[in-house]
């Protein structure tokens, strides 16, 4: 029937269904009803037309776009929003146990940049979760007023209020969704629901096509690999050329050679060990973790009558039609599932030196072509083998005097590490002792000095870091230099901050008394600077802490930056005492005093409360050197 005469009937049921009764005219009002229902007819046919014209084209992109699924599924989410009359739409595909966005449009950069970071998530609400969860289309009129959507901030980044979501099922496999979004609150139409699941199968049209053409284009490359088998030879050939004794590239590029033509699962190399009889398998290319954890780099002893210990006895290949019907069933077969396999020889004249076994998962006999192939690899093994052993020989002559200049060279290094923090006589006598004994972690007696400048803070606040920098330098170049005159170790030094031990990892003879007179001489050196820097308006002044004790001292850090450090409480009453110190003093603890008292005049500036010491410890300020005339 004619689509005029179809009209024509369905006006003339409107107008009995509406007719007026007995006696009322009503021309008019019965006129406009006709000409509505002619208008949603027409919208109708143009509807369908739209529909049928954009289905049409997504049909045309598919049979053409061979490979580029991408631009189809582009089209497809390009298509669903227009004909949805949607701002927004999107496609989703599952990837494992995830579903991830493949295609948008109309996506605003912070939307879709969300969008491309997460994965679906199921228990969210969005009407995406929900028809992948009830694998049927899912409509939410307005989000903000939906209780079961939990994604509120994410649907007001992408301005989304009503949403669509179609799953995309081949058959009742679930493999993605297609969704179409609104910026504002009007639900979509049964028929928009209906065109979405259209585009949902097509969708699949498309995602199938492209896997069986993906599929044809693999057996096409297997094909392409085959002929090539000519020029395996000439690679395995350039491997061995250029491997510089490295054998292990030269049994990759030859198993991975052997699976590729033999159209095999899973491949090893394995070396000989005529003492125990056992073979240590080098390289493994598609085996399942099971059989490489079980093999590889550990000798295995093939059992009496295994396939492997039978091409052991015979020195000859060994063509298993299929292993699990062996009487001794090799590990391959336990552990990787393998059927049809070959053990082939790898033989120097007549010793035995290793094997090539290549494997298949399914009944399916190595043919005589493919057998020789891997015969003439495992010849080849055998030569990249013996010349590996001739470049061997050839460079331990070679390898002795590298030695001897590494050995140099590690002495060097060493020496110049003990430099870092011990004094040159030091560094010297424990590297010509030998061993570095007196830098493994000890306990020992020894005296600290911490020293620092005051009000360094902040001049290098107020200043240029270039100032900073030079002030530094002279200061550490004056320190430094008396530091080695007294056998003081460096133990650190961290931008003003200085500490220095004596004692250890050598011993000095009276270490407080050494201590003490370094400081005399630091102050009277930093004296001198602290002058010219004031010359400069730089209120900047020098103070000193001494303690005495026990510590625990060794090296710390890592290699390549080693550092010796000095651990205990001695070490913190140094610290403490140099805070407390006045620009200029020199504040040493009871038992430095003790120990100094008659070389030294001092004064007492009373008790202090140090953080970290738990009674209140008496300081006295050095004053002069009394053996000094």
């Amino acid at each position: 029937m004619r689509r005029r005469d179809k009209i024509v009937k369905v006006q003339r049921r409107t107008t009995l269904r509406r007719r007026v009764p007995k006696g009322v005219h009503n021309s008019r009002s019965s006129a406009e009803s006709e000409d509505k229902k002619i208008a949603q007819l027409t919208r109708e046919r143009d509807e369908a037309l739209e529909q049928q014209t954009a289905s049409s084209e997504v049909l045309k992109i598919i049979s053409r776009s061979t490979f580029d699924l991408q631009a189809v599924l582009n089209t497809l989410v390009k298509s669903a929003a227009h004909l949805c009359e949607a701002e927004m739409a999107s496609m989703n595909r599952k990837f494992g146990e995830t579903y991830q966005q493949v295609s948008s449009h109309g996506f605003s950069p912070d939307f879709e940049k969300y969008m491309l970071e997460h994965a679906v998530d199921l228990e969210r609400g969005t009407a995406v979760a929900r028809a992948i969860k009830e694998k049927k289309p899912v409509q939410i009129s307005d989000v903000l007023d939906d209780p079961n959507f939990k994604l509120r901030d994410v649907a007001q980044l992408g301005g989304v209020r009503s949403v669509a979501a179609v799953p995309i099922l081949k058959e009742d496999d679930l493999i993605g969704v297609i969704a179409v979004y609104r910026h504002r609150v009007r639900p979509f139409t049964a028929r928009q629901i209906d065109l979405l699941q259209t585009f949902a199968a097509q969708a699949v049209i498309a995602i199938e096509n492209t896997r069986l053409l993906s599929e044809l284009r693999q057996r096409t490359d297997d094909l392409t690999e085959s002929l090539e088998r000519q020029t395996a030879t000439l690679e395995i050939l350039k491997a061995i050329s250029n491997s510089q004794g490295n054998l292990q590239p030269v049994f990759d590029v030859m198993l991975d050679n052997a699976l590729s033509i033999c159209d095999a699962k899973f491949g090893m190399l394995m070396l000989y060990r005529p003492g125990d009889g056992s073979f240590l398998t080098q390289v493994m290319v598609g085996a399942p973790s099971t059989l490489v954890e079980a093999l590889l780099l550990k000798p295995f002893v093939p059992p009496l009558g295994n396939p492997l210990d039978r091409m052991r006895n015979t020195k000859k290949t060994v063509n298993v039609i299929d292993a699990a019907a062996e009487k001794t069933k090799p590990l391959s077969a336990k552990l990787a599932g393998a059927h049809s396999h070959i053990s082939v020889p790898m033989l120097k004249g007549d010793e035995l030196i290793g094997a090539i076994s290549i494997y298949r998962t399914e009944v399916y006999p190595f043919t005589n072509k493919q057998i020789e192939l891997v015969q003439n690899f495992a010849a080849q093994a055998v030569i990249a083998i013996e010349n590996a052993r001739l470049l061997n020989d050839l460079n331990k002559l070679n390898q002795q005097l590298e030695q001897r200049v590494a050995d140099q060279v590690s002495e060097i290094e060493r020496m110049g590490r003990l430099r870092r923090f011990l004094p040159p006589q030091v560094a010297d006598l424990i590297v010509a002792s030998g061993a570095e004994k007196q830098l493994e972690s000890h306990r020992r007696e020894i005296t600290a000095l911490f020293c620092d400048l005051r009000g360094f803070t902040g001049f290098s606040e107020s200043s240029e870091p270039e100032d900073v920098m030079a002030l530094l330098r002279d200061y550490h170049a004056a320190i430094g230099q008396i530091i080695i005159k007294y056998s003081g170790t460096l133990e650190r030094y961290a931008g003003d901050g200085v500490m220095v031990v004596f004692n250890d990892p050598v011993p000095v003879e009276n270490p407080t008394l050494q201590a003490v007179l370094m400081a005399l001489e630091m102050r009277n050196a930093i004296g001198a600077l602290t002058e010219s820097w004031r010359r400069w308006g730089h209120d900047i002044g020098f103070g000193i802490g001494i303690a005495h004790g026990f510590a625990t001292l060794g090296t710390i850090g890592f290699e390549g930056r080693f550092d010796y450090a000095a651990i205990g409480t001695v070490s913190n009453v140094a610290s403490r005492l140099c805070d407390e110190a006045e620009p200029g003093q020199i504040l040493i603890s009871p038992r430095v005093l003790t120990k100094v008292e008659n070389a030294v005049a001092v004064e007492p500036v009373g008790e202090f409360v140090l953080k970290g010491i738990r009674r209140p410890l008496a300081a006295y300020n050095v004053l002069s050197d009394r053996t000094v005339n």
